[in-house]
């Protein structure tokens, strides 16, 4: 994991008995759009896995992110959720799906099923397991017509941390991740500083402190005329978008070519 500067974490408190924590999902938890120094996604994850780390003697911390960009529920499923049964660690985050209910034709109940039913096996083998819900894609260009699938899946989401007691990391409700800057240039990943709300919001769901307020709005942008962002909204979809319609509809997947991770828990 790239090095992450986390404020103040000494003033960090809670959830001191988390020793060990791993990630599984899909890029938005692999954390594509926040590179570190060497390259290396960084990602709410990992950033929230260093403050976890604050909470313990050095060296008594271990991590791993087992999340590939690309993977749909399936793959995580027989991939990474197995892995973090054996790992058996006192933290597991569980955000999946997501590919699923954008490509066309998907059903949010069947996803559901499958979602629970990973649920079922990690409840068992963690100690606690955190469901992270969809985001709220109101405003975003061809997204928005997704909205109302993503609010379905979500509830199912939201049932099934109900009936097995998980905190839930709830990114709809997370205004300030509507903010365009919370947003990398292809606006289907989240920017660094998008990340690092993310990792706030889900140490906030753990019971720690933070140094700052993950939906604190944000600073005023500056003045673009309508035309300035009509042009940016076409060199968008030229760029990012409509390639990124052209994978779904062949049912490609950006991380189609990516290996699983190496099943293992790292001091951090």
């Amino acid at each position: 994991m790239a090095d992450v500067n986390i404020p103040d974490p000494s003033r960090a408190s809670g959830a001191p008995g988390i020793g060990s924590y791993a990630a599984i999902g899909d890029s938005f938890t692999e954390g594509v759009g926040d590179p570190g120094p060497d390259g290396v996604f960084v990602g709410w994850a990992d950033r929230l896995a260093a403050r976890l780390a604050q909470q313990r003697p050095d060296g008594d911390f271990r991590y791993a992110n087992l999340a590939v960009r690309g993977r749909l529920l399936d793959r995580i499923v027989a991939e990474q959720v197995p892995d973090a049964i054996r790992l058996a660690p006192d933290l597991v985050t569980f955000c999946g799906g997501g590919n699923d209910i954008l490509r066309p034709g998907t059903d949010p109940d069947q996803v559901a099923e499958v979602f629970e039913g990973a649920v079922a096996g990690l409840v068992r083998a963690a100690g606690t397991v955190v469901i992270a819900t969809g985001f709220d894609t109101r405003g975003v260009p061809v997204l928005g017509r997704l909205r109302g699938k993503i609010a379905t899946y979500n509830a199912h989401l939201r049932a099934i941390a109900d009936r097995y007691d998980c905190p839930v990391l709830d990114l709809w409700s997370l205004r300030s991740v509507q903010d365009p800057r919370a947003w990398s240039e292809d606006r289907l990943h989240l920017s660094p500083a998008g990340h690092e709300r993310v990792a706030r919001r889900a140490a906030q769901v753990l019971g720690l402190d933070v140094p700052d307020d993950p939906d604190k709005p944000w600073p005023p942008r500056p003045y673009r005329t309508p035309a300035e962002v009509r042009r940016e909204n076409i060199q968008w979809a030229r760029t990012h978008l409509v390639p990124w319609i052209g994978r779904r509809l062949r049912g490609e997947s950006s991380g189609d070519h990516v290996e699983p991770k190496r099943p293992e828990l790292l001091p951090l």
